[in-house]
């Protein structure tokens, strides 16, 4: 086994659903980004596909011994894909990016750089470019009630590219919707976050398969959640045994 398969630093998460022509295009991309960065993995989520996304995964780690795919037998949404990924994951580094193109792996050498500042523990993508006039509407819309909400310091919540210390995911409360404030969630949790500026691309092929209304409607009983979690978080005591 190489290096690659048997202690990745880090491990690239992409959650799919019905994106089997966009697999080879950026499974390729993903590949340059990652390879100066030391040993890797790429895990490929499947989300309920009823399209050959997993075929064309399949066929594509035939030359690719990195190349992973896990596949939900139903659709789970997003962020059940990101977990499913994360725990899946052998990297104490992980990325994500939605498996669509608009991501630009070019960015992950940025966020991974970003988590060598002490006490990082999420570097955000943050989109410059939007593309898609309603949506960047959209998610203006939510990111502006998010901020005011939960003061994360963060503008752009919702690009799918981010990059974190695993450990401290796995510590997060769980919920649909997590990707969307994990900001404000890693902050609660006594880490600092970095912000990284990157390029929204147009899609390589095919049209969005998670719906635009849970941006900013579904996740507002999410926000008084997590509002809630921010309000009822205490000093968290230093503590050691003493012999």
């Amino acid at each position: 086994m190489t290096d690659s398969i048997a202690a990745p630093r880090i491990s690239v998460v992409v959650p799919v659903k019905n994106e089997a022509l966009n697999v080879l295009p950026l499974v390729e991309e993903i590949e340059r980004a990652c390879a100066p960065l030391g040993p890797f993995e790429v895990i490929y989520v499947d989300d309920g596909s009823t399209d050959e996304t997993a075929e064309t995964v399949v066929t594509a780690r035939r030359t690719r011994p990195w190349l992973r795919l896990v596949k939900h037998e139903a659709s789970c949404g997003q962020s059940a894909a990101v977990r499913t990924g994360v725990h899946a994951a052998r990297g104490h580094i992980v990325v994500t990016l939605d498996g669509d193109g608009q991501n630009d792996p070019a960015f992950i050498p940025q966020l991974v750089a970003a988590l060598d500042n002490p006490g990082t523990a999420l570097a955000a993508g943050q989109r410059i470019g939007r593309k898609g006039t309603y949506k960047r509407w959209q998610s203006r819309v939510a990111n502006g009630v998010r901020g005011k909400i939960l003061k994360d310091g963060t503008r752009d919540t919702g690009c799918g590219l981010k990059a974190f210390r695993r450990d401290v995911y796995l510590r997060l409360p769980y919920f649909d919707a997590l990707h969307r404030f994990m900001p404000a969630l890693v902050k609660r949790e006594g880490h600092a976050i970095a912000h990284v500026d990157v390029v929204d691309r147009d899609r390589h092929a095919g049209k969005s398969n998670y719906g635009m209304f849970d941006r900013l409607w579904v996740g507002i009983l999410d926000l008084a959640g997590v509002w809630w979690l921010l309000r009822r978080r205490r000093r968290v005591p230093v503590a050691r045994e003493i012999v």
